[in-house]
C-alpha cells in the first residue's frame, strides 16, 4: 500500500502565500505522475498542477504565474501558492501515481488539507 501524508494548509488573507507538502510512502519502485487537486464546497474535484517523473508541468489556467509544483526526490512533491485569492479556498489533496515493488500499480491520495483565503 502507498500512503500519503499532506501538510501546510491553514488560513491566510488575500495577497498571502502557503506551500503545500504531500509525502509518499510504502512499497513504491517508481513514480510518474505526482499532482494536486482542490475541491471546494459543493464542486467537483479539479486539478491545480501536476508533475510527471521527468518534470514536465501542467497548470490550470487560474492559478498560472501564481502557483508553482515541485518536486525535491522521488517522494516529495510541493505546492508553493503566492498572491492567493478567496477562490482559491478549498480542500487540497495530493495525487501520485506509480509501480510499487509488489503489486504493480498505484493511484494514491492525500486525506486532504483545507486552504481558506479571507478577503
Amino acid at each position: 500500500q502507498v500512503q500519503l501524508v499532506e501538510s501546510g494548509g491553514g488560513l491566510v488573507q488575500a495577497g498571502g502565500s502557503l506551500r503545500l507538502s504531500c509525502a509518499a510512502s510504502g512499497r513504491i519502485l517508481s513514480i510518474n505522475f505526482m499532482a494536486w487537486y482542490r475541491q471546494a464546497p459543493g464542486k467537483q474535484r479539479d486539478l491545480v498542477a501536476s508533475i510527471t517523473h521527468n518534470g514536465n508541468t501542467n497548470y490550470a489556467e487560474s492559478v498560472k504565474g501564481r502557483f508553482t509544483i515541485s518536486r525535491d526526490n522521488a517522494k516529495m512533491v510541493y505546492l508553493q501558492m503566492n498572491s492567493l485569492e478567496p477562490e482559491d479556498t478549498a480542500v487540497y489533496y495530493c495525487n501520485v501515481k506509480g509501480t510499487t515493488t509488489t503489486f504493480g500499480a498505484f493511484n494514491s491520495w492525500g486525506q486532504g488539507t483545507q486552504v481558506t483565503v479571507s478577503s
